[in-house]
């Protein structure tokens, strides 16, 4: 990789997630989908990026990839769960059960009674971004028919990059915070956290 050419952080960002073959292949998969409003986020970005960095493997600790879509013509289970199995067929068999499709526009019917805390509803998939538990989390990439990688990070990519682990500064500390950061330092002891430390 020729990092003169590597200018900015979204340029470094669309370099890394170019060069995991099975990141690209789960967003070329999603982008023929035509899912509405879709990102892959999170887990798959950042710690595609963490691999990266510290000269891992692309895929070392990736467990699965979010792939979200925001559609609230019908915010059933049923009409998600259509969506989920179309997805579930359109994967490879190795890589679909790897892959966890949501409607984003379904998320506050059952978030607070899955994790304990009240969660207003979402205006767009985007939006979904800035209330993830860390500002590093908080990174979302669209594969666009031209070829083009879209990506949006409410907080920007400087924790990303600096592996940094800090809390939402926008929302309570999560209540599963202390578990979270301890599975990042199992796999990447290079994070810094900031804010409680991990529970031992």
């Amino acid at each position: 990789m020729n990092d003169q050419h590597l200018s900015s952080p979204g340029d470094r960002l669309d370099a890394i997630v170019r060069a995991s073959p099975r990141l690209m292949q789960v967003l070329e998969i999603a982008r023929d989908l035509e899912l509405p409003d879709w990102r892959v986020v999170s887990g798959a970005i950042y710690q595609t990026v963490w691999n990266a960095l510290t000269g891992r493997d692309p895929d070392h600790g990736i467990k699965d990839y979010d792939l979200f879509y925001f559609d609230s013509s019908d915010l059933s289970y049923e009409a998600e769960d259509v969506v989920i199995k179309r997805a579930a067929a359109a994967y490879p068999s190795a890589l679909s059960p790897l892959v966890e499709v949501r409607n984003q526009a379904r998320v506050h019917l059952w978030f607070e009674a899955h994790f304990g805390e009240p969660y207003a509803p979402l205006t767009c998939s985007d939006d979904a971004l800035s209330r993830f538990v860390s500002p590093a989390y908080a990174v979302g990439v669209r594969l666009e028919k031209d070829g083009r990688l879209d990506v949006d990070a409410p907080f920007g990519l400087g924790d990303l990059f600096a592996m940094t682990l800090r809390p939402n500064p926008h929302r309570p500390l999560a209540k599963g915070w202390a578990t979270v950061s301890r599975g990042v330092l199992t796999r990447w002891p290079e994070v810094i956290i900031e804010g409680p430390p991990a529970a031992p």
